[in-house]
């Protein structure tokens, strides 16, 4: 048994200060008011030294750790995240991988979880094929730019059968609502996502009943239908923002580029504090820094100067999060843990409560990590960020 004391327990809608956290093996058995609570003769004692104790963070959408490709070196990267406080982590597969590069990334990626390589990866975020080639970084490089054709995914669709979480697609595609029913066929669990697209509200909502419930990437690589000149239209952002039923990822950068401050705060209004998602959208590019982004250090960007995600781990995200939107560390704990395990259906992860997974991030009030306990084990931080 493991006990930390000396903390400040941090629940989905509350704070517990002055508390103790009890795990057995890789569960939490108990947690409570250091005063009142009665630790077993057994339990080697961890003081907290007065830090915040959240879940573990979930990372429901990154490409890489730190310098590490997941489809190159999916060990290195998920040891990178895990220091960072992610004990949960989908690696997201892009469009611009041919269908050999995505069995061969999902091919690596599943025998090292195998392995016991990768103890914080969960599974996979399939970022396309099927994204509208208009948008999204290197969008110039897609070999998926076609028709959607069932000779075409069938096979890949069968390679992910027992490890995908995610579908991201953009369901203004001909032929896209034939992919979803052979998806759903394979993988009745999936969540579909809204991504790189210019559909209309109705294109979208059409998806919802076959378990359409994430805009990827809010507010990034969408388009925007101009009925009228005079006018604005709707599109991609306003159906996710309209429906309730839709969770909104968000890319939260220091200089609020991804999404600016104004709108995290509109959206985080409007989606509430249960349907808003941090994620890190991590990728390993080398593009040239364009002009007018001097000073910029956590996006990357591609050839073309467009934005090509961030070089951020969730743990500075949601410290980004609370600077520009001034909400608290029990908020982002709910945007980067327990809104992720809700949408996954992972009912053990995300909360602090007896019987759930032994997964914990010790943080003080700025969301810098200074422990991490996944499966009732301390990780060693000693080469934090290597």
């Amino acid at each position: 048994m493991l006990a930390i004391e000396h903390i400040t327990l941090v629940m989905k809608d509350h704070l517990i200060p002055e508390a103790v956290i009890l795990l057995d093996n890789d569960q939490i058995v108990g947690f409570g008011k250091q005063n009142s609570f009665m630790l077993p003769e057994q339990a080697k004692i961890i003081d907290g030294g007065g830090h915040y104790v959240g879940p573990g963070l979930i990372d429901i959408h990154t490409h890489a750790g730190g310098a590490y490709m997941f489809t190159e070196n999916p060990a290195k990267a998920s040891e990178f995240l895990l220091k960072h406080g992610v004990t949960s982590v989908l690696p997201a597969l892009y469009f611009n991988l041919n269908k050999e590069g995505y069995l061969s990334a999902i091919n690596l990626i599943t025998k090292t979880m195998k392995a016991g390589l990768c103890p914080n990866v969960m599974g996979l975020y399939m970022e396309g094929p099927y994204l509208n080639p208009k948008y999204g970084a290197d969008r110039n490089y897609n070999p998926w730019g076609g028709i959607v054709k069932h000779e075409d995914y069938v096979e890949l669709i069968e390679y992910v059968t027992s490890v995908a979480c995610i579908w991201a697609l953009a369901p203004e595609l001909d032929g896209i609502l034939g992919f979803v029913k052979d998806v759903k066929k394979h993988l009745p669990n999936i969540v579909f996502s809204v991504a790189h697209s210019e559909a209309t509200p109705q294109d979208i909502e059409r998806l919802i009943p076959y378990g359409l419930k994430l805009g990827t990437h809010h507010t990034n690589a969408t388009g925007n239908l101009q009925k009228y000149p005079e006018c604005r239209g709707v599109s991609v952002d306003e159906a996710v923002n309209y429906n309730d039923a839709i969770y909104a990822e968000l890319i939260c950068d220091s200089h609020g580029i991804h999404v600016d401050p104004y709108m995290l705060r509109l959206v985080s209004k409007i989606k509430g504090r249960d349907k808003v998602i941090l994620i890190s959208d991590a990728l390993v590019f080398d593009g040239p820094i364009p002009l007018g982004y001097e000073g910029v250090t956590d996006i990357n960007f591609d050839y073309d100067g467009e934005i090509a995600g961030s070089k951020l781990t969730l743990d500075i995200a949601c410290r980004n999060m609370m600077v520009h939107t001034g909400c608290s560390i029990v908020d982002v704990f709910n945007y980067a843990s327990a809104n992720p395990a809700r949408l996954l259906g992972w009912h053990d992860k995300g909360e602090i409560s007896c019987g759930n997974k032994a997964d914990l991030v010790l943080v003080d009030q700025w969301m810098n990590v200074k422990e991490v306990v996944i499966d009732g084990n301390l990780v060693d931080l000693s080469t934090a960020g290597k």
